[in-house]
């Protein structure tokens, strides 16, 4: 695989490395505090703010905290967890559409980028309908970072535009591709540039992707439907909303279960539907096993420092 060194991997793996990294760089992120112990969390979430572990993915290990009674759940996870072990970012909270960049990567040079806005949020926080856009205002910031890393390989950016529509923030970031779907409907195989890195080749820079594409993953919607509303009503209208391509989806492509092209990837989407339909309440643990032992934790990360010969 076309991958970059392990430093490199780690600082943008670890929220705490990224943010340093963009603090170097002189990028922009939400106003950030990174600290160590329950005292300096209280000490630095006096306001609306985001709390972090350093390591984590899939909004895994991240609180939105508006009023005391939040923080001190936020706080109470993190002793149940043992969140204090490491390292956590506190970040003001702030207002504005999530948007997401996709780039790969040749050895720090960037080949391809791709853009797309959260229109609707899912399961979990990620996006249930995308719109691509045109990544012009992250793409000197991105070919900074991956020059910055001497990046090889694939990586994805979560940023925030801020209400004003000033500059873009960056709040996290994913060594891998994330949903590359938006990107290939889109006209730009993040894929197939992938694969030829991967295989020693040096692909020439594609043609950007097109603006102004919609798409959606239908399970995530569905999920999305069903944790905010708690309605069968409600996810049955979205149910057939999906199924007859009436808006919002109308002129909207599935990116994960295209039964047109994928008669099979029906089956999770109708199995989906009906768990949902007979007891909407179950979004949450649906939601909770799409992500699990495969994802790199702290611990992983400490197990591979240390060197796989010494032990665990």
């Amino acid at each position: 695989m076309a991958l970059p060194s392990y430093g490199s991997y780690r600082t943008a793996v670890t929220k705490a490395g990224f943010s340093r990294l963009l603090e170097k760089l002189g990028l922009p992120q939400p106003p950030t505090r990174i600290v160590t112990s329950e005292h300096e969390l209280r000490e630095a979430a006096r306001g609306r703010c985001v709390i972090k572990t350093s390591v984590g993915t899939a909004s895994r290990g991240v609180w939105r905290v508006t009023d005391q009674a939040a923080l001190d759940q936020a706080v109470y996870e993190l002793r149940a967890a043992e969140g204090f072990a490491g390292e956590l970012l506190v970040q003001e909270f702030i207002a504005g559409p999530i948007e997401h960049a996709q780039a790969v990567f040749d050895r720090g040079d960037l080949l391809a980028l791709h853009a797309y806005r959260q229109i609707e949020a899912g399961a979990g926080g990620g996006p249930s309908r995308k719109l691509s856009i045109r990544g012009d205002a992250v793409h000197t910031d991105v070919a900074a970072i991956g020059a910055a890393l001497g990046w090889h390989g694939a990586l994805s950016f979560d940023v925030i535009r801020p209400a004003n529509d000033a500059r873009p923030l960056y709040i996290d970031c994913n060594p891998r591709l994330v949903e590359p779907m938006s990107a290939q409907l889109a006209g730009l195989d993040l894929v197939d540039l992938l694969l030829r890195l991967s295989l020693g080749e040096h692909p020439a820079a594609p043609k950007p992707s097109r603006d102004g594409v919609c798409s959606h993953l239908g399970m995530q919607a569905l999920l999305g439907c069903a944790l905010r509303s708690g309605s069968r009503r409600n996810v049955m209208r979205e149910c057939v909303r999906l199924m007859l391509r009436q808006p919002p989806y109308a002129g909207s492509a599935e990116e994960l279960t295209p039964v047109g092209h994928d008669g099979f990837s029906a089956v999770p989407l109708i199995a989906t539907t009906m768990i949902l339909l007979a007891a909407p309440g179950r979004a949450t643990i649906l939601a909770a096993k799409g992500w699990g032992d495969h994802l790199l934790d702290a611990a992983a990360l400490a197990r591979i420092d240390r060197g796989f010969d010494q032990p665990a």
